[in-house]
């Protein structure tokens, strides 16, 4: 494989974990934005690694509900994922395409404040507000999925299964995991024109979330929409536009669900860089992404960012 094909193909390996919206906790597992660029092409058979970073700072001056306590008024939080990726893609074939299979063990760093009034379990109110930061690791997550090629065309289908084992504490402002499983079933096609270079893909899923037993809050069925246009200028640059859409299709429900249906969405859009080198003779693929959040209702508001460096371990055949 040329090294300018793996640094686009490569961009495919997808990441999930967690991001600020009306959730319970404000956050939901799939990675809003992580699955732009490239995100319908699967790999050729082969063993890859990936660690993706990805950065988030956002606030708002609403009402959210974090892990069992109501927030009335300012919240301020800023995060950081590291999210060690490996992703198997097997080399027989199974409906015509590939299948797939991956493993996520997210660590992450998130700094939550909240101002004015905290509700509690059981009707307990403070007026100063709230402030946790942790360092912890996340839920792990496992997938799977299959792909196709035809032409100048690639697609795939996945599931991303969110298993609760990272750290949660009830009250925790800052916790990392989750506490609840969910799973995501996620569709992707992208269009690559090998002679022009120019790269077009979109990405939609769905997001199903289980029941926290803890806090009887089960977080809606979440809809997510991403997309990229990429220009490729040569094997070792392509510069682009990419952004994701967010809509909570169903309400919050449970006993703990004290704000009601509580549905959020966004709208975010922003540049991407992707550069291929080599270190040897492997090839390395970097992806850097921005993300400037607008339109939105019941969730954090802010940026985001990504940096993505993905290589293979063993390509089959080669």
């Amino acid at each position: 494989m040329k090294r300018w094909q793996f640094g686009l193909i490569s961009l495919s390996l997808c990441v999930s974990t967690s991001n600020g919206n009306a959730a319970e906790g404000a956050i939901g597992f799939y990675l809003l934005g992580s699955r732009t660029s490239m995100s319908g092409y699967l790999p050729p058979p082969g063993t890859y690694v990936q660690d993706n970073n990805y950065f988030y700072g956002g606030s708002t001056s609403a009402t959210l509900e974090y892990n069992g306590v109501i927030v009335s008024g300012g919240v301020d939080a800023q995060a950081y994922y590291n999210l060690p990726t490996a992703l198997w893609v097997a080399p027989e074939k199974v409906l015509g395409g590939n299948i797939a299979f991956n493993a996520i063990t997210p660590i992450g760093y998130k700094n939550v404040d909240a101002g004015l009034e905290l509700s509690g379990p059981g009707g307990a109110v403070i007026g100063s507000g709230g402030h946790d930061d942790e360092t912890r690791f996340g839920d792990p997550v496992l997938g799977s999925s299959i792909g196709w090629h035809s032409g100048n065309w690639h697609w795939n289908l996945g599931t991303l299964v969110n298993v609760p084992l990272g750290f949660w504490q009830r009250g925790n402002l800052a916790s990392i995991g989750f506490n609840h499983w969910a799973i995501d079933t996620t569709g992707a096609v992208t269009w690559l024109n090998p002679s022009t270079g120019l790269e077009i893909s979109t990405a939609a899923g769905f997001t199903y979330n289980f029941e926290n037993t803890e806090t009887n809050y089960k977080t809606g069925t979440e809809f997510h929409l991403e997309f990229a246009a990429i220009q490729n200028l040569s094997k070792a640059l392509g510069i682009g536009v990419n952004g994701y859409f967010y809509d909570q299709v169903t309400g919050d429900s449970g006993s703990g669900a004290k704000l009601g249906s509580f549905e959020g969405r966004v709208f975010a859009i922003g540049p991407a860089v992707n550069v291929n080198f080599a270190l040897g003779k492997i090839p390395v693929s970097a992806n850097l992404k921005y993300f400037h959040e607008m339109d939105v209702q019941n969730r954090l508001q802010g940026d985001a960012g990504y940096l993505t460096l993905t290589m293979p371990l063993a390509v089959a055949g080669h």
